[in-house]
């Protein structure tokens, strides 16, 4: 399996490279620059050389994840801070409230426009960019006095701040198949992190010094990113170098049509989408309207306990590792639907017990992290493995549909619980997830790639898997390399297989 038995722990510091991330024979001389920005060298080391493809270890995994962090960070900096911003900047909560909306909407426009250039430029350049734009802006928020500057600058850095969704089809290339889940629930994890850190920095923060502080902060951590992403990130050529659309060289206008043709044409696509709105929908309203919960008849908790919460969220994150371990020995499909039943499960304890013991809520806090996780790590692997050469491009559909879904649930959420209360509310997200169960059954894991309702013999291969895991605990006499094999069997079965680098898109 890569040099490491199904035993081996997380902490090996070697994953194998994939070969899915080298490009055609033909692409294989002088592709890329060996400089950044036209005139910075980049490190010999990192340099791109398809006789000696760069190793995706474990360090390279966990800084991706960290970047994921503090990048997703700018978009949750300012929600703690409102008060602090409205007394500073002299306006009303109503008028300063809008501010995390406009963020969002940036970083909606970021991921629509910019994260498809993945499948155009090199990444490592493009990364760079990113994070440097990121962190110059960050320095105007951190100084400027006038609130209509703070918002056009808020914006801009929810643009610039699409630096996960770079990462995540990025981490999808570079990890070996058997590890592929693992090294993208490490990056999953980290956007999850982020969202929770920022606000519990910012608001720490607020509480005993300037606001701007926060943002000082923001600003030294994006930079010393980029010198740590300099230094470790490996320089490989654009990914569509050398294919031609229908007017000739792939350029910007063709990513954008083949998105549209992508989200109308692709089943496993669509129904990866929908899956997670329904998914999203659900967890976004459980965590908006889970403090009016906290803080109403029975539990009446304060503030600060309310806070600690997203501590237990993190429980949850720091199990990604293992749910992606758990993904990496099953077909994708299949472990999108353990998710899906595990997240009914949950959704069934908070509809009976939330309103009755504490017990019941922080047990729907985990497994709901910990199944939402799976889900969404799952299905992202399903959707890549459309077409290898455009995961940009399907990842940015994919994020696109819950951020929708996000949407969705909190603004449901806050008025079905504001209306009908906490029961009614957890109902509704119990519905969310039906929807998403539904959705998956509708297309099992072994049809063909342009079927759209079926269900092949989805049921056969869970059968398999068992089979599969038993074989691998009474394989000390076989061979590494057909361990890895067997797996990667499995990993890549049910009608969803990888397209190589060398095949072109559907016209």
């Amino acid at each position: 399996m890569n040099g490491a038995s199904s035993g081996d722990k997380l902490s090996n510091t070697v994953i194998e490279s994939n070969p899915e991330s080298k490009p055609p024979s033909s692409e294989k001389t002088n592709i890329t620059s060996p400089k950044d920005f036209g005139f910075l060298p980049v490190p010999k080391r990192l340099r791109y050389d398809p006789d000696n493809p760069f190793h995706f270890g474990m360090f390279l995994n966990i800084l991706f994840g960290v970047t994921s962090t503090f990048s997703v960070a700018n978009l949750y900096w300012c929600q703690p801070i409102l008060i602090e911003l409205s007394s500073s900047f002299d306006v009303s909560y109503n008028e300063i409230s809008k501010l995390p909306t406009l963020i969002q909407a940036g970083y909606a426009t970021g991921l629509l426009f910019i994260s498809p250039l993945g499948d155009l430029v090199r990444r490592r350049q493009l990364l760079l960019i990113l994070i440097i734009v990121s962190a110059s802006l960050t320095i105007g928020l951190s100084l400027t006095p006038n609130l209509p500057a703070f918002q056009i600058l808020s914006f801009l850095v929810g643009v610039s701040s699409v630096t996960p969704q770079v990462l995540l089809p990025l981490t999808a290339d570079l990890a070996p198949p058997s590890r592929r889940a693992t090294a993208m629930s490490i990056v999953f994890s980290g956007l999850l992190f982020g969202i929770l850190i920022a606000r519990v920095f910012s608001g720490l923060i607020a509480q005993f010094a300037n606001w701007r502080i926060t943002y000082y902060m923001a600003i030294g951590i994006q930079w010393v990113l980029v010198l740590v992403l300099f230094w470790n990130v490996p320089d490989y050529p654009p990914k569509n170098a050398g294919k031609d659309g229908e007017d000739g060289k792939l350029g910007y206008g063709k990513i954008m049509w083949t998105m549209v043709k992508f989200s109308v044409t692709e089943p496993v696509l669509i129904q990866g989408c929908l899956c997670n709105m329904g998914s999203a929908a659900a967890f976004s309203s459980f965590w908006v309207t889970l403090t009016f919960l906290l803080g109403g008849e029975p539990y009446n908790y304060s503030t600060l306990i309310i806070g600690l919460f997203g501590l237990i969220g993190m429980v949850g994150v720091a199990l990604a590792p293992l749910v992606g371990r758990f993904i990496d020995f099953l077909v994708p499909w299949q472990a999108s639907l353990v998710a899906c039943i595990g997240l009914l499960l949950f959704q069934i304890v908070q509809v009976v017990g939330n309103g009755l013991n504490i017990a019941a809520v922080i047990i729907a806090t985990v497994g709901l992290d910990v199944f939402r996780q799976m889900l969404e790590t799952s299905l992202a692997i399903s959707i890549f493995s459309i077409a290898p050469h455009a995961r940009a491009r399907l990842n940015a559909i994919y994020i696109l549909s819950l951020f929708i879904g996000q949407v969705l649930g909190s603004s449901a959420g806050t008025k079905v619980f504001l209306t009908y209360g906490w029961r009614a509310t957890a109902a509704m997200t119990l519905g969310f997830t039906l929807w998403a169960l539904i959705i998956l059954l509708m297309r099992g894991p072994e049809c063909e790639r342009y079927t759209w309702f079926g269900f092949g013999s989805g049921l056969r291969g869970i059968r398999d898997i068992v089979c599969g895991v038993q074989d691998l605990h009474r394989s000390t006499g076989r061979s590494k390399a057909q361990l890895e094999k067997s797996v990667n069997g499995r990993s890549d079965a049910g009608g969803q297989r990888d397209i190589g680098e060398g095949e072109t898109e559907k016209e």
